[in-house]
């Protein structure tokens, strides 16, 4: 029987990863806090990120990278960011390795290879993904904003919202409509460079919670972006997306689980130490079912994670179920788990003293971003409809 989940290089690199957090992100007392008021985590720590190894692992050597191909990685920096509560600062590198980064390791040709992997590896070069538009919500297909050829260039004019990342990219894949009389088919992706004329970046959304990650408006008028920074065929972009899915969802369930773990932490260390009618209230069985119930829903989190990552990396044909039932179960659980944190440490909870109030603020995205969870469940059911 495994002794753990994780297997001993990822439980050394769970460790070396802790230290860089403690070190770099933590830090000084109240510079994360500093960082959460401002909107935005400075662009250095991404470099610094880069510098200890932790960004675009999957790289390949001669890119600068590590060229691990061990996508659990990315999950192990996934979990421990929001366990240690630096949700956005793990949302933006979570973004970087498992939902960008995949486009182009997979998607690029070797000029443009040549041209970005080195600074994304580095941290020099963060990234975003631009699909979303104000509207259109999980219906991506129905993008306005457009691209029409001319010569050796795209002209790009349209909107986009809620962009991680947005603020900080350097590099923003964007998906546009370079057909809309199609679909799925007339949907293409182009990479917009920083300081591409036209280009503008609107408001850093103000978010319930992960407050230090910056999400914004960006807009595109007449914005000039050459052939050469052109991801895939053109109209290539939908099968694209839908199949980057697969690695990105379940980065978004790491977070889940490390949230709800980070919460259940909490409660359980409270609920040893507070005591009522001289007693620590752990001891009361209504305190003890509960700490009982939301250990069993994180664990089991943990557990579909990790299967759905096997699944994964083994090309099971059923891949994107599976993605879609971690991010469905640990996004309802981070929900659930940090609602009983609150609960647990009662009028304590809902205040700003003590950190399960922020988790359970930033609990909720993970049940809405990179498919909300009725699209998830939406995905399951027609796989497991469609038989083998």
């Amino acid at each position: 029987m495994r002794r753990s989940l994780y297997e001993d290089v990822h439980e050394d690199f769970r460790a070396s990863f802790r230290t860089f957090l403690q070190r770099e992100v933590l830090g000084e007392e109240g510079r994360y806090g500093e960082w959460e008021r401002a909107g935005i985590v400075p662009r250095e720590v991404f470099a610094l990120a880069g510098r200890g190894g932790f960004l675009g692992m999957a790289v390949p050597e001669a890119h600068g990278g590590a060229g691990a191909e061990d996508f659990r990685l990315n999950l192990v920096i996934g979990e421990e960011t929001q366990r240690v509560g630096v949700s956005g600062f793990g949302l933006g590198i979570t973004l970087q390795n498992d939902i960008c980064l995949p486009y182009f390791l997979t998607y690029c040709n070797a000029e443009q290879s040549e041209r970005w992997l080195g600074g994304i590896a580095s941290g020099e070069l963060i990234t975003a993904l631009a699909m979303t538009e104000p509207g259109i919500g999980s219906d991506l297909a129905a993008m306005s904003t457009s691209a029409r050829r001319e010569g050796d260039h795209y002209v790009v004019s349209g909107a986009k919202t809620f962009i991680t990342n947005g603020i900080n990219a350097d590099l923003v894949i964007l998906a546009v409509k370079t057909d809309p009389g199609e679909r799925h088919r007339g949907i293409s992706l182009l990479v917009v460079e920083r300081g591409t004329e036209g280009f503008e970046r609107g408001r850093n959304l103000e978010k319930i919670g992960q407050h230090a990650q910056d999400t914004a408006e960006l807009s595109f008028a007449d914005a000039r972006v050459p052939d050469a920074n052109r991801v895939g065929e053109v109209g290539g972009g939908w099968p694209l997306a839908m199949k980057t899915f697969e690695r990105s969802r379940p980065g978004i369930a790491a977070q889940a689980v490390g949230i709800a773990q980070g919460a259940l932490d909490v409660a359980a260390k409270y609920a040893t130490e507070r005591k009522q009618f001289g007693r620590p209230i752990g001891a009361f069985q209504m305190i003890g079912a509960m700490l009982a119930d939301m250990a069993t829903r994180t664990e089991a989190g943990r557990q579909l994670l990790w299967a759905a990552a096997e699944h994964i990396e083994a090309g099971d044909p059923h891949a994107a179920r599976w993605a879609s039932m971690a991010k469905l179960f640990a996004g309802d659980t981070a929900m659930a788990v940090t609602t009983d944190a609150v609960q647990v440490l009662g009028g304590y909870g809902y205040t700003t003293e003590y950190p399960v109030e922020r988790m359970m603020r930033d609990a909720k995205i993970t049940q809405l971003y990179e498919g909300t969870q009725q699209i998830q469940r939406l995905i399951i059911a027609h796989d497991l409809l469609a038989g083998e």
